[in-house]
């Protein structure tokens, strides 16, 4: 088939790659516009186009893909189909007619759940154990078009949304793969989205990713795992600064304390919960690289009763 691919980040390249080595023929490759990164103003590209440069493709990266013009350049590509792995941009109506079947989106989700911009993080974050990938015919609304395939995975109770992605991205390749093959021969027979169980994984902000210890200990390592490693999980120190931390772990057999408020205890530095305290893995003071929360704890020379966030 001849293919357009739009994606954009990391997790996208896995599909683009499967769909190359299927002998597919990408006759374009879109994806954001270079951004600048985070300290300095070059710009970098996106790991989408720097992969798609590598293997000799063309690439795409328009300001808008609804303009007009661009439209026009994709439908004159006379493509058969369009794979979609987190592009970054809503595509219209007269774009998605400007192939000859139909654009098919990878949704790290088995969808109606968690419709949306973070379905890996809020499944975490909200203590599914089960989640997958689905592919689907783009339609106008958010991730509401026709099923092609599913697959399902299970949630690792050490599972940040970074791994879990990963992962996803990985498995969810081949059925990018096996779906467009199935619509090219005719065999697809996409089936629309029940209404039942539908659900929506709005996009993480910075307060959503700031740890609210007098949560129980489960509640506050699902947030954690859901925000790492982004935007990262964030707590202020007993000096008022922020600070950032990497994933924590209950510990149900120690004494519960004031939500908060640190120990040190056989080793591990304790912060307490609304119920367990939980044992912290890293943590990044504001300026600095996440280290060992032990040594940081140590250099911190905290008083007695010290507690992060507030009372």
């Amino acid at each position: 088939m001849r293919l357009i691919f739009a994606g954009t980040p990391e997790i996208a390249v896995p599909t683009l790659a499967a769909l190359e080595d299927a002998g597919h023929e990408v006759v374009a490759v879109l994806t954001q516009p270079d951004a600048a990164g985070r300290r300095g103003s070059t710009l970098h590209p996106s790991p989408v186009k720097a992969f798609a440069l590598e293997r000799g493709l063309e690439v795409m990266a328009p300001q808008k893909a609804s303009d007009p013009e661009f439209i026009a350049t994709i439908r004159a590509l006379d493509a058969d189909a369009a794979a979609v792995v987190a592009y970054g941009q809503i595509l219209r109506p007269a774009l998605l007619e400007a192939v000859r079947l139909a654009w098919v989106n990878l949704h790290f989700s088995v969808l109606p759940t968690w419709r949306g911009a973070a379905p890996v993080q809020r499944a975490i974050m909200a203590g599914d154990e089960i989640t997958g990938a689905s592919t689907f015919v783009i339609e106008e609304g958010l991730d509401t078009g026709p099923i092609i395939g599913t697959l399902t995975e299970r949630i690792r109770v050490s599972d940040t949304a970074g791994t879990l992605l990963e992962r996803l991205a990985r498995l969810g390749a081949p059925l990018m793969v096996d779906s467009l093959a199935a619509l090219g021969s005719g065999a697809a027979s996409p089936i629309p989205q029940s209404e039942d169980g539908v659900s929506y994984a709005d996009k993480l902000t910075r307060e959503d990713a700031y740890v609210r210890w007098e949560l129980a200990a489960h509640m506050v390592d699902r947030r954690i795992r859901g925000c790492t490693p982004a935007p990262g999980a964030w707590t202020t120190l007993p000096d008022g600064s922020v600070a950032k931390l990497g994933p924590v772990s209950p510990r149900a057999q120690r004494a519960s304390t004031v939500p908060g408020q640190l120990r040190e205890e056989g080793g591990e530095v304790l912060v307490g919960t609304g119920s367990d305290p939980v044992a912290l893995s890293t943590i990044a003071p504001a300026g600095r690289k996440p280290m060992d929360a032990g040594a940081w704890w140590r250099g911190a020379r905290l008083a007695e009763g010290a507690q992060l966030g507030e009372a």
